[in-house]
């Protein structure tokens, strides 16, 4: 067997990772592309991902700044080195993600039965009676009666870290809910969801189009990870911005459908996207879980 030096200084495009395996070779049918986070940043972590199989690491910008990615990418080209294995890297993008607003960077304690503002002020200090938020314009697009999710993924009832909410009153630019089961928020990163709400915020940010230009560009990266993607636009839209970034033009766009509007112009994404990726635990807080595993079944695409 011929050993395979690999030149890590040299700007190698890796997109070509997730296509079919050569017949001299054996098929390798499926890719695995693992999250790089808290507990898998690590040389001898991501060493032993890639002996098991990962083919793309993926950096999740809803969370941790450029340099504390900078800090992980580093260790995964160290990795490579030492394994001899190839990974390529994609960039998730945050998108019009609503997000508790977590200060004090403490656990936030929510009783059932009590009543929680979500305010848009974020400057405003964190308690279990008040959250700010990342979004002026939640008290435009809910009204009494509407529920809110707060929490990362699919709600089923038995754990405590997720809570669901009832919209009681809205009050000038402030949202005051009831909350309907106890939780403690204690993630870093804590997601908003009202149930088939359109949020009117791009789906590439002023934020996400900053780590583009700087780390994406920097780092050569070769797939973009497009979160919230709604309709094919957004993805002509990031492309044609990822085209004025040179060496960006050959990276991969992924389209993440998050929310009904998204599955409601599936077929004009799947023209436009390189691939897609279907988020499961989103899309369950949209649509009965079945439903979910249904759909995606039925289009047989990347999930997550």
């Amino acid at each position: 067997m011929h050993s395979t030096q690999i030149n890590l200084e040299e700007p190698i495009r890796m997109a070509s990772i997730l296509e079919p395996s050569k017949p001299s070779f054996f098929p390798a049918m499926t890719k695995i592309v693992g999250t790089l986070g808290p507990k898998s940043r690590s040389v001898e972590v991501i060493s032993e991902c890639l002996k098991s199989g990962m083919s793309v690491a993926r950096f999740d910008f809803s969370w941790g700044d450029a340099e504390y990615h900078q800090e992980t990418l580093e260790n995964l080209k160290i990795a490579i080195k030492t394994t001899k294995k190839l990974c390529a890297v994609m960039l998730d993008t945050v998108g019009p993600e609503l997000q508790i607003v977590n200060n004090s960077q403490h656990p936030i304690s929510l009783e059932a039965d009590s009543f929680v503002v979500l305010t848009p002020y974020q400057d405003q200090k964190t308690t279990s009676k008040l959250l700010p938020i990342n979004f002026q314009g939640l008290s435009k697009v809910v009204q009494k009666g509407d529920t809110i999710f707060i929490g990362q993924y699919l709600f089923t009832g038995s754990e405590n870290t997720s809570v669901w909410m009832e919209v009681a009153e809205v009050k000038g630019e402030e949202v005051i809910c009831i909350i309907k089961n106890s939780a403690t928020l204690a993630k870093s990163l804590c997601t908003i969801h009202v149930s088939q709400v359109r949020v009117d915020l791009p789906t590439l940010t002023d934020k996400d189009k900053e780590v583009l230009s700087s780390w994406g560009t920097r780092n050569n990266v070769d797939f973009i990870s497009l979160s919230y993607t709604r309709g094919a636009e957004d993805v002509c839209r990031v492309r044609e911005y990822v085209s004025s970034l040179g060496n960006l033009r050959q990276a991969r766009i992924f389209a993440k459908i998050e929310n009904i509007e998204g599955l409601n112009h599936f077929d004009g994404i799947l023209k436009e996207a390189d691939g897609i990726i279907l988020c499961r635990g989103h899309l369950g807080v949209d649509l009965p879980p079945e439903k979910v595993s249904m759909f995606s079944f039925i289009t047989n695409v990347a999930v997550t």
